[in-house]
């Protein structure tokens, strides 16, 4: 380490060297004899703390690291949805803000002044909040890969986020005419009306639905160990781990029906594809455009999704008086989250009042046996609708959504224009 003096048209200047902790000669060069000095007794201090890599690494901009991040961390280990929502995100919203920012120049106060413009600019506070949470994601890897010394982004207070609407589970009443609609379908009647049962009645999420195999369905429980990714093969369930759900009586049987009409093995899934693979993004947007917007529109139902099916069996085991614990463990939540998601259907329901799961879901068969849509199968599909050019599958792809194949490209460089704002010059 040294300090010397450096001449220079305006001036002298004056030049600290040292070495970093690879051996590679560093330096810098401040105005002023006394700043130079301090530089150098900082060198000497974080050399005897270990933190000398810190000077160096924060000078990298946040898009220059995003490369890194996404090539060693992100594509390695985040779903391919996961890695598509965190490409919008930075694409619209990041790196055209921050990107040019080198990260030993990204301060709480920086952070603050990105959410106030995102939410002048008329950004949602969801995606306010989304955005804040993946850059927090990518700094913590920063600090984690000895680049910067803190997180900002953990000092800056985040937008809370309200869920829109109440979950408003869907009885057996109700189920039961969106299983009678759809098994009049021409193609695939049979399969439907399985499957909205097996999310109805076992509360699975529709990717482990499709994940799921013979093997798995046993005689009195499903087990749920997968999920399918969106691209024709599987994951791991959203939290991670397994768990057995109980099979209801009405359900079994209407699987026992449906594998009897396939003859297939033990391995086999029960919801295949035409090849017989797992569903990708495309064939499930197909299902919902084809057999399920059109059974919603029969019977009544506006806004409606399949995932909302979940929360049908939910609240049958509420209404059987099984405890929050029991509810979350066969559910996959937390038991916090159940209490979040369904305190409204605990409060309504009443210990007096309670009702097996089974006679629910067989007295809706009965209510609803001699009352379901009228149509042959020809019109069954003459209600199928054309695809939505507004839907999401149909809008041009931006940035590393380019293609769905795993992995995508990654986030990009700051433009020019992100360079000339206000953001690179603090």
């Amino acid at each position: 380490m040294s300090v010397e003096r450096v001449e220079r048209k305006g001036g002298a200047v004056w030049r600290v060297r040292w070495r970093d902790e690879q051996g590679r000669a560093r330096s810098k060069v401040v105005g002023r004899k006394r700043d130079a000095d301090a530089f150098d007794a900082e060198v000497v201090r974080r050399k005897r703390t270990g933190d000398l890599d810190l000077l160096s690494g924060g000078r990298q901009t946040l898009a220059d690291f995003a490369q890194e991040w996404w090539k060693l961390y992100a594509a390695p280990n985040l779903a391919a949805r996961t890695l598509r929502s965190y490409a919008g995100l930075w694409d619209r919203h990041v790196l055209p803000r921050l990107g040019s920012m080198r990260l030993n120049a990204m301060t709480p106060e920086v952070i603050e002044r990105f959410r106030a413009e995102l939410e002048a600019d008329g950004v949602g506070q969801p995606t306010v909040y989304r955005a804040l949470a993946l850059l927090q994601g990518i700094l913590r890897r920063a600090v984690e890969w000895r680049r910067i010394g803190h997180n900002p982004v953990k000092a800056v207070q985040k937008p809370r986020v309200r869920r829109q609407r109440e979950v408003r589970p869907l009885s057996p009443l109700t189920v039961e005419p969106l299983r009678a609609f759809v098994a009049k379908r021409r193609k695939h009647g049979a399969r439907d009306a399985a499957l909205i049962g097996l999310l109805a009645y076992a509360g699975l999420r529709p990717q482990e639905a499709l994940a799921l195999r013979w093997e798995d369905v046993r005689e009195r429980t499903l087990l749920v160990e997968k999920a399918a990714d969106g691209q024709g093969g599987v994951k791991a369930t959203k939290t991670g781990q397994a768990r057995t759900v109980r099979l209801l009586a009405p359900l079994a049987d209407d699987l026992a029906e449906w594998r009897r009409s396939l003859d297939q093995a033990d391995d086999a899934l029960l919801f295949p594809n035409g090849s017989g693979g797992v569903w990708n993004d495309p064939a499930w947007q197909t299902w919902h455009r084809d057999a399920w917007v059109p059974a919603c529109r029969t019977v009544g139902l506006e806004g409606a999704r399949p995932y909302d099916l979940r929360h049908s069996f939910v609240s049958l085991l509420i209404h059987e008086g099984r405890s929050v614990v029991e509810v979350a463990r066969q559910a996959g939540h937390s038991p916090t989250m159940t209490l979040d998601v369904y305190a409204h259907v605990f409060d309504e329901f009443d210990i007096a009042e309670r009702v097996s799961a089974e006679d629910q879901i067989a007295q809706a068969r009965r209510d609803v046996s001699g009352l379901c849509p009228p149509g042959s199968d020809e019109a069954g599909e003459a209600q199928e609708t054309p695809a939505n050019p507004y839907s999401p599958s149909c809008l041009p792809r931006i940035s590393f959504m380019i293609s769905s194949v795993p992995p995508p490209m990654g986030p990009r460089r700051a433009s020019r224009t992100a360079r000339s704002m206000p953001y690179s010059r603090m």
